[in-house]
């Protein structure tokens, strides 16, 4: 049986996170850890996040979990969700700045209070909430059997500005176009919550669940 596991590092939302992946595969055990051993030794690794960078990555610090991560990162197939997704960034605004993993080139930029709808003439909220359209812009695995342009479930004030395109597996439109998802090599990672987005989401967590990491 094949195993991933759901790294623990003092962040909310692995339960839920736990529970899709579980829900979306069969015959595999997911569990969630913080125990370095037990992540080196998964088939593969999820990496969620929510709430500030600040914390996310005192909590990577405190756990020491970073060397970890990127370990696994190299090693095997990774996914890393919302928060978990800004932290392989370089350096994030937020929290007045904080230096991210460094992981991809490019920062995490704050959504502008003065951004607006063009269309329905009306200013645009932050946070950025709700479902919003994927873009692929590469054809990767993790796309199977996902249509283009679905829909799927974002709650963030900050979004990644990645500088190198050929990194961008997704893009969406909020005010501006920013980078939703990420990939390179066996790491694939994704701004919006696969575990909130229903049918897409599941399949995404599906294809992860069978993604041997080639790309």
């Amino acid at each position: 049986m094949s195993s991933i596991a759901i790294i623990d590092y003092g962040m909310g939302n692995l339960h839920s996170a736990a529970k899709a992946v579980a829900r979306a595969v069969e015959d595999t055990k997911v569990f969630i850890t913080n125990h370095p051993d037990e992540i080196l030794a998964a088939d593969r690794v999820v990496f969620p996040g929510v709430g500030a960078i600040r914390d996310c990555m005192s909590g990577l610090h405190e756990t020491e979990l970073v060397e970890v991560i990127g370990q696994v990162s190299k090693q095997k197939p990774f996914l890393a969700i919302c928060v978990g997704m800004q932290a392989l960034m370089e350096r994030s605004e937020e929290n007045n700045g904080i230096d991210c993993l460094g992981m991809f080139r490019g920062e995490v930029k704050l959504f502008s209070d003065s951004m607006r709808d063009e269309v329905h003439d009306e200013k645009l909220k932050v946070p950025h909430m709700g479902w919003n359209q994927v873009e692929q812009k590469l054809d990767h695995p993790l796309w199977a059997n996902i249509p283009d342009r679905s829909r799927f479930y974002f709650v963030h004030s900050y979004y990644v500005d990645a500088l190198d395109s050929d990194v961008i597996a997704g893009a969406t439109d909020y005010g501006v176009q920013f980078t939703a998802s990420i990939a390179k090599d066996n790491i694939f990672a994704v701004q919006f919550h696969p575990e909130k987005s229903h049918k897409a989401g599941l399949q995404l967590l599906s294809n992860f669940a069978h993604w041997n990491g080639a790309f």
